[in-house]
Parts: structure tokens; sequence; C-alpha cells
């Protein structure tokens, strides 16, 4: 029997708005030198103090993509009778505002933003639209992160 088509804005209602607590991370001058090594990216702001100094920086960054790195809680981990179990990752769009600096304190919010449903070629669907905002410890927002995931 096929499963009854979700009441879409009965699921608005419910989850838009709704935010994870912060999740934090501590950038470390180790941690921004491994993972521009293991992303092969060898921009000296990433890993040359001396280089990092001398430029509009004042110091060792990180590269952007490291804000992947920072754990999050996860919305799209909805309780068990939202509809539909199978999920794919629809993708995400960055956004970066300010670099992200060595001793830097990331706290990582996740926050519904959207739902909407459509039908494809798996069958219906329901989209679950989260935004991450990357804030360092001076309030200043480093980062946002706009993910898409499919229930089907």
């Amino acid at each position: 029997m096929a499963e009854a088509a979700p009441d879409v804005e009965a699921l608005r209602r419910d989850y838009i708005g709704q935010e994870s607590p912060p999740e934090y991370l501590d950038v470390e001058k180790g941690h921004v030198r491994a993972f521009a090594k293991a992303i092969g990216d060898p921009n000296p702001l990433y890993s040359d103090e001396i280089a990092a100094r001398k430029s509009r920086f004042g110091g060792i960054i990180a590269p952007p993509t490291f804000l992947r790195a920072a754990r999050t809680q996860r919305l799209e981990d909805l309780p068990p009778d939202f509809p539909y179990k199978r999920l794919l990752d629809g993708g995400s769009e960055w956004e970066y505002f300010e670099p992200v600096r060595v001793g830097d304190r990331i706290a990582a919010v996740n926050r519904v933003v959207d739902i909407f449903s459509r039908s494809g070629s798996l069958g219906p669907m329901i989209f679950v639209i989260t935004e991450t905002t990357y804030t360092n410890q001076l309030g200043q927002v480093t980062a946002t992160q706009k993910n898409t995931s499919i229930r089907y």
C-alpha cells in the first residue's frame, strides 16, 4: 500500500525555524596545516607563519573549506514519524564573510529554513533546506552553508 501524502503545511509549521544548539570548533594551527595538506592546497597562508604574517591577514588563516571539519548537530535527523525514510544529499551552497583564523572558536548552528514537496523519478519527495551559520568568538559570521536534504 502506498504511503499517504504528508501534510507539508503541518511539517512547515512544526519544523521551519527549529535551531540546533551550537557545536564548537577550536581552530588550531596544526589542524589547519593538516587540512590544507590533505586537500593538496599549498597556499602559504595556511601553513607558513612568516608568509602569512606578511599578508593582509596578519597570520595563518584556514582554507574556506576548513569549516566542513566543524561538527554540527544535524537537523536532518528528524523524528521517526517524519515522512519518508530514505535520504539523498541535494547539495550545498556556501557564502564566506570573514577569514577563519588560528585561535578562533567557531560556533556552528543549524536552522531549518524551508520544507517543500515535489514529485520526481523517485516518486513523492520532501525537500528540507537547512542553513548553518558559522560565527567566531567575536560574534562575526564567518560563513553560512545552505544544505538541501531530500527525503523520499
